[in-house]
């Protein structure tokens, strides 16, 4: 805290400097516009947190911490228009006489705008959705126990505050939802059991060293509120949700594209796009074929995979098994000058928490960019449930074999998410730090994937390059799977045939895929943006010629922070050449 506050009197003094300044010369029509524009990015986000409190928190931005979302119909009425006043404003603003990254930057927030604009007005999840209500009020819970930004009765006092205004969302929830999809709402109460746990264990558990017994009670009863009020909406989805759940959960070709030009800034027709996709899955199962034919030419590629499926940790050793790979992983990097590191700190691993177990094997969880006091990132790895019969145990720790888990690792934190992560907190601008895309988050993690083995990382061990081709293959049925069923060519049947059959995946991760991509539709982000991020690299070594290194490289990528790879092929290559 004293650190915020330091950082707090530094900016006042600046001001005060910046303003005596002023007064003594006159400012260039440059200077005021950058001006105008920093503070209308001050303004957008400032209203951006108040009305995504638990973003703002996630972010290290602890002034929104006693606040809870609003999910109102009004909310959001009053949301969109003051999206559209934004948008008006940012428009407005000449990009001519701004810097080149500014210019960059206006692109950023516009097109961030206008994916927010699209999700309101023609997405609606808000009204489709039953999961984002429980889930929602989760994590706004989370963001504040998962980490020591401040002393517990602190950070329990904002989570009494948030708690106290749950119940509400779930009255939101009653008025706003019309005719779910009916898969959306099997996932919301499939996960409720899960977020019920976490309140009733998880949450007294993070803060029971909290000695004021008054505060103790205020705490007790804002929770047994929360658990009772998500006790009643489970049995209202279930009694009465459920039933009438006809919804469809596609979006529709024109919103995939739309969603996709905003988010991704790209703008490939959705044939063509499907088209290299396709390319990328044909050539990734003949790589697979052939490095399985070399393991052992007298059995098929489905064989090889399902004896390697077997050579994976007991579950109660899984996490240990992240634990020891992390270290080499990260001197193979310094060893072989992949990319540098700006810290020596290792990530925490963990297990990961109740309610997000439903839709993830593995997931890397990293403090906001502006967070000052609780810098741990947490390496979360989804464990079997110890309920689970004996034969669904072994299909969930199947994904876990020895080359999917140093895919796994490479793409959450050595030299994916992770040490991305390490880099955007020195980000050049407040937007840099704070938008980004999946195409480069994912893209990045994904694209290591496969570079940290053409690298020489694991010897040429081919039961790793099996296991890095089996991951990249999930990620070519995601990508074919989001377009091709949100634009009503696939079914959710289908899907999940399709990462069977074309993605090599067992049929419990197949399901679990297909189910997720129904709610996330541009899942296709992982290949895409590594396609993208190879044909960059390719693009600036022809460039480059004899002075490229990949470590330059991968270095220069990341001083950008994570936007559009469009955006970074202009500041590395100086033109707008296409992205793929």
């Amino acid at each position: 805290m004293r650190r915020l506050l330091i950082f707090g009197v530094m900016v006042v003094s600046l001001l005060v400097v910046n303003q005596t300044r002023a007064q003594q010369r006159t400012p260039t029509p440059r200077a005021n516009t950058s001006a105008q524009f920093s503070q209308l990015v001050d303004q957008y986000f400032d209203d951006y947190f108040k009305r995504n409190p638990t973003a703002g928190t996630a972010s290290g931005f602890h002034q929104y911490d006693a606040f809870l979302e609003d999910y109102s119909k009004t909310e959001v009425a009053n949301s969109t228009a003051a999206l559209k006043n934004f948008l008006g404003r940012f428009e407005q603003i000449n990009p001519r006489v701004l810097s080149e990254m500014e210019q960059d930057d206006r692109e950023l927030v516009i097109s961030n705008i206008k994916a927010r604009l699209l999700e309101l007005e023609e997405i609606r999840s808000w009204e489709r959705n039953p999961d984002i209500y429980s889930s929602g009020v989760t994590s706004s819970v989370f963001v504040i126990m998962s980490r020591n930004f401040a002393p517990e009765a602190v950070r329990l006092r904002s989570v009494i505050a948030r708690e106290r205004q749950m119940p509400k969302v779930f009255e939101d929830a009653r008025a706003n939802l019309k005719n779910p999809p009916r898969i959306y709402t099997e996932i919301a109460l499939e996960q409720i059991p899960g977020i019920v746990s976490f309140f009733q264990s998880d949450v007294p558990l993070a803060f029971k060293s909290v000695t004021d017994a008054n505060l103790q009670s205020e705490f007790q009863k804002s929770n047994q509120a929360v658990i009772a009020a998500l006790n009643d909406y489970q049995k209202f989805l279930h009694d009465d949700v459920l039933a009438r759940s006809r919804g469809d959960f596609r979006i529709g070709a024109e919103n995939y594209r739309k969603k996709l030009l905003y988010e991704e800034m790209v703008d490939i027709p959705l044939d063509r796009l499907l088209q290299i996709g396709y390319e990328n899955l044909r050539a990734n199962q003949r790589w697979f074929q052939e490095t399985a034919k070399k393991l052992d030419p007298t059995k098929t590629p489905q064989q090889i995979l399902d004896q390697i499926s077997h050579e994976h940790p007991e579950p109660n050793q899984l996490l240990q098994s992240f634990r020891n790979v992390l270290g080499g992983l990260k001197q193979f990097i310094i060893t072989h000058r992949i990319i540098t590191i700006p810290s020596p700190v290792l990530p925490i691993v963990e297990e990961t928490p109740p309610f997000e177990r439903a839709l993830t094997f593995a997931s890397m969880d990293t403090p906001g960019p502006f967070e000052t006091v609780a810098k741990e990132a947490f390496f979360n790895v989804t464990l079997p449930e110890q309920s689970w019969p004996r034969e669904q145990i072994e299909e969930h720790m199947e994904g876990f074999n020895i080359g999917t888990i140093i895919s796994t690792a490479v793409h959450e934190a050595y030299p994916g998410h992770y040490v991305q992560f390490l880099w955007v907190q020195h980000a050049p601008s407040k937007v840099r730090k704070l938008l980004g895309c999946g195409s480069n988050a994912e893209g990045w993690a994904h694209y290591c994937e496969q570079m940290m083995l053409d690298e020489g990382y694991g010897n040429g061990d081919l039961k790793l390059r099996l296991g890095q081709l089996q991951d990249a293959l999930l990620r070519n049925a995601r990508y074919i799977v989001g377009i091709e069923m949100h634009r009503g060519r696939m079914t959710y049947e289908q899907a999940i045939d399709f990462f069977v059959r074309e993605g090599y995946q067992s049929h419990a991760n197949a399901e679990r895929e297909a189910k997720r991509g129904t709610s996330d539709p541009t899942y296709l982000v992982y290949t895409l943006g590594k396609l993208e991020i190879m044909k960059l690299r390719e693009d600036y070594k022809r460039m480059r010629g004899n002075r490229f290194s990949l470590q330059e490289f991968h270095d220069a990528f990341m001083r950008q922070g994570f936007p559009p790879i469009k955006i970074i092929r202009r500041a590395l290559l100086g033109n707008n050449s296409p992205t793929l």
